[in-house]
């Protein structure tokens, strides 16, 4: 999946010896232009900790709030519940809203909001920006001074608001990943429109040509979008447009001028060759219907392609368990009641013999890729109307998503997360050390890691950027593959794709299974993290009881030291997968000091001073070291 999350992190000198609470004194004492109506919505509200509020410092300069001139709030940009303040509730029905009458700007992205936007929000006559991504909402109200709204990631369903045709200032629509149904809207009254991003949900029918305008579109993952109406004009001005196989095609077709009489007569002698060879067409259909172009290996029985077609109905949608970056994953159970993953790929270039050439080589080599931790390849079918690759079924899905359910994430207890972390750097390990061509994965995160019945974990999706393109190099790409959040940044300007680029998305995956969720602003964090003094114990996932064991603890401060080395800015300063698995397997780091007084900026500064050559014995000696006998 492609996730777009925002984090926004406004760092705060939390040192000083602040009283515990703002009093009204203290409110009176602050500055005189301050609105006092506006800062007795702010205490009111509950969203700030005790020690954010302080006679020593104005309002404007608690965490997320900027002021104009007079100290009038203009924008309250809240990060999402990070280590400081995930004992917080935010509810927006608890902030009076109708006394910040000068709001431009309110992001509270990944801050668990539930129901609806409050009507209080919606009269606000200056709010320009709005960021409720990652929620949990349900419904939207009226927002007609918006021209910028986000709230992807969201529980908002049935039919696209109407309410949003009414917004005439928006330049900015993110609905991503939400479960909307039905068509799209017209939009026509939104003219300043520039940015529309509608994909993974469940829409169906037409893209509208009142969208004709719009530079920038995305609405892969919505397979009941069948056909494209988009004019000559929308297919001139967009820069970026994402959709799903069929409907890239079918606007390939728009996009081509007529040809008039020409085209009509060569029509014409196609047709008639077509009838010709209508016999000879009906016998190869016949050998693609039998299987000709389906090879599966470890498995006791033939299987055709309407075999497939039948298992899914035609890959019907109700069948689809996932959609990434290369395709989207359907469950199927074959003709001997064996259940598979079938990934149909989004790329269509079967018809190139050098393509098709390519990727049977590719799929030859992958299939004899062989380690406990990774996802079996089982075959591949080339066919003419799609193709498609079958993989073990895993019965609980993604890490991802068992990381944000309750139930399963307090099932998912220390043990089974610890060895989930190790699991995976042994098999990045083996796919950048141990195979007879070193494959770099591009695109490790949570979705990719998916796990079984026992919550043992297997990575997926390796080897697609080489399976894929048949001209694909292991140093270059022409563009950034790869999940939002997990995606080296030496990417961003480089582009020079390697194994550092993976160490620093398993980085990223191993304090997300640390903290129950994506380290966000752990990673904004990491430049001041010597100043923020962050104990290790506050990012642990609050859903699970304080670990106690010694050895528990001992990996964890093993397994954070080591994601911080792998998230280094500097490709060259991170370890290699080979080092992590080796640090892993040695398990050597003591613990001097009680596991509460360990900090991340402990961590950190010992990778920097061991800059991991030399394996977990220096690391241990080092800590040690640091930290005193």
């Amino acid at each position: 999946m492609n996730f777009e999350t925002t984090w926004i992190f406004i760092a705060l000198a939390l040192s000083h010896n602040f009283p515990a609470l703002a009093t009204k004194t203290e409110v009176d004492a602050l500055p005189a232009l301050a609105t006092k109506t506006e800062v007795d919505a702010l205490l009111h509200s509950g969203w700030w900790l005790d020690s954010d509020m302080s006679l020593n410092v104005s309002h404007c300069m608690w965490l997320g709030v900027s002021c104009d001139d007079s100290e009038s709030i203009i924008k309250i940009n809240m990060p999402d519940r990070g280590p400081h303040d995930y004992m917080v509730t935010r509810n927006l029905n608890n902030m009076n809203f109708s006394l910040l009458p000068n709001l431009a700007s309110l992001r509270l992205p990944n801050n668990h909001l539930t129901d609806i936007i409050p009507l209080h929000i919606c009269a606000l006559q200056k709010l320009r920006h709005l960021n409720l991504s990652h929620n949990y909402l349900t419904e939207v109200g009226e927002l007609k001074s918006l021209t910028h709204l986000d709230l992807s990631l969201n529980n908002l369903c049935g039919q696209i608001p109407h309410e949003l045709g009414s917004l005439v200032l928006l330049t900015y629509l993110n609905l991503q990943n939400n479960s909307l149904q039905g068509t799209v809207l017209e939009f026509q009254m939104l003219l300043k429109l520039n940015y529309i991003n509608l994909a993974y949900n469940h829409l169906t029918g037409n893209i509208p040509n009142s969208l004709a305008h719009v530079r920038y579109g995305f609405f892969q993952g919505n397979e009941g979008l069948k056909e494209i109406e988009l004019s000559k004009r929308m297919s001139r001005k967009l820069m970026t447009v994402a959709l799903t196989p069929t409907m890239s095609r079918e606007l390939m077709t728009m996009v081509i001028p007529p040809m008039a009489i020409t085209f009509i007569f060569n029509l014409i002698l196609c047709s008639c060759c077509i009838l010709r060879h209508r016999m000879t067409s009906k016998q190869l259909e016949t050998v693609e219907k039998n299987g000709d172009f389906l090879s599966i290996w470890n498995y006791d029985g033939r299987i055709a392609y309407e075999d497939i077609i039948n298992a899914t109905e035609g890959f019907d949608i109700k069948y689809c368990i996932g959609t990434g970056g290369y395709g989207s994953v359907y469950k199927a159970q074959l003709p001997n009641k064996k259940i598979v993953a079938l990934k149909k790929l989004h790329r269509f270039e079967a018809e190139d013999p050098s393509f098709d050439h390519s990727f049977r080589n590719e799929v030859k080599h992958l299939t004899e890729v062989r380690h406990r931790s990774i996802i079996k390849l089982h075959g591949f079918c080339l066919h003419r109307q799609c193709m498609f690759l079958v993989y073990e079924y895993m019965e609980r899905g993604s890490l991802f998503c068992a990381l944000r359910d309750d139930v399963e994430a307090v099932e998912l207890n220390w043990r089974k997360r610890l060895n989930i972390v190790w699991d995976m750097a042994h098999a990045l390990s083996y796919l950048h050390h141990n195979c007879t061509k070193s494959i770099v994965h591009r695109d490790i995160s949570s979705n990719n890691i998916l796990l079984d019945n026992k919550f043992q974990a297997f990575l997926s999706d390796f080897g697609m950027a080489r399976l894929l393109e048949p001209n694909f190099s292991s140093n270059l790409t022409s563009n950034i593959v790869g999940t939002p959040g997990y995606i080296a940044p030496e990417l961003a300007y480089a582009l020079v794709v390697n194994e550092k680029c993976d160490v620093y998305s398993f980085g990223v995956v191993a304090i997300e299974t640390i903290m129950g969720k994506h380290p966000g602003d752990i990673i904004l964090m990491l430049p001041t993290l010597f100043q923020d003094d962050i104990m290790l114990n506050q990012i642990l996932d609050p859903r699970l009881p304080i670990p106690r064991q010694n050895s528990v603890t001992r990996s964890i401060v093993l397994i954070v030291s080591l994601a911080l080395a792998c998230l280094s800015g500097d490709p060259k300063s991170r370890p290699t997968m080979k080092q992590v698995s080796e640090a892993f397997l040695a398990q050597k780091l003591a613990l001097p000091t009680p596991f509460p007084s360990i900090s991340l900026a402990q961590l950190q500064e010992n990778n920097q001073r061991v800059w991991w050559e030399g394996g977990s014995r220096e690391t241990s000696s080092s800590l040690q070291q640091k930290q005193g006998p």
